[in-house]
């Protein structure tokens, strides 16, 4: 069953559901660049890790006592050793985040553009945020292009340039973001709720055709190849705040799809 969406399901944004379709959105953009980047060019899957800290008060419910030396352990003579502590155990879990790189193997493997889907943790602040950011500009340092596709209402939005110069871009439920290494400039695809996901132009070395990305496409063959039909509860409430015209829209769509 296809998405009752024109473009993005906002649905899709639960925190139990968006690790597996953002998993699934990386492989298949690279299954659709794959063709276009031949010969010279590969794109390749990689891994950008880091670690979250995490921590979880406990409360214990018991004292510990101990009786004075020589006398019974009752409890007219026991001694308390310690008032009771707010303990926390801290968690330490390394996180895994994939994303593109498209390189050129004739010239060693240079990265030539970087492709991401952001996470949630790449838009709180927190180890995901700085692990992204750092990654970013040694990408950028690198001579490389950045592609970022944020498909995530919540969280902040960063960019490259003045945000007052790209304020109504950024005020887009959606946001894809080019920035190009060469001439140096970004291109902003924002996205309303009613609107198909854009078809890209993914830049490559100076001098080669851009390459183009249908992000619908890829969307739709994400979806349709999932398990998402089945998990999305369209019935309950959308898991991201919404304006009163995308709460509009949405009721209208699936109103729709209850008459179908």
């Amino acid at each position: 069953m296809p998405s009752p969406f024109p473009g993005m399901d906002p649905f899709l944004e639960r925190a139990e559901i968006w690790p597996d379709f953002h998993d699934s959105l990386i492989a298949y953009i690279r299954e659709a660049l794959q063709p276009l980047l031949r010969p010279q060019y590969v794109a390749l899957t990689q891994d950008r890790l880091f670690v979250v800290e995490s921590d979880r008060p406990i409360r214990p419910d018991v004292s510990i006592f101990q009786a004075e030396p020589g006398d019974r352990q009752t409890a007219s003579t026991a001694v308390k050793i310690a008032d009771p502590a707010t303990v926390v155990e801290f968690y330490r879990e390394d996180m895994q985040q994939p994303y593109i790189e498209i390189i050129e193997p004739a010239s060693g493997s240079r990265v030539v553009t970087a492709i991401e889907v952001l996470s949630p943790d790449n838009k709180a602040a927190g180890a995901g945020m700085t692990s992204f950011s750092r990654k970013q500009q040694e990408l950028w340092d690198s001579g490389a292009n950045l592609v970022e596709i944020d498909l995530l209402s919540a969280g902040i939005r960063s960019t490259r340039v003045e945000r007052s110069r790209v304020a109504h871009e950024i005020a887009r439920r959606y946001l894809v973001t080019v920035t190009r290494a060469w001439p140096t400039r970004g291109e902003f695809y924002g996205i309303d709720l009613p609107q198909s996901l854009p078809k890209i132009a993914v830049p490559l070395n100076e001098g080669d055709s851009d390459v183009p990305l249908d992000l619908q496409s890829v969307f739709t063959r994400c979806y349709d190849s999932g398990p998402y039909p089945q998990l999305l509860f369209y019935h309950q409430p959308p898991p991201s705040q919404m304006n009163e015209s995308e709460s509009g829209f949405v009721h209208q769509i699936l109103k729709r799809q209850t008459a179908d």
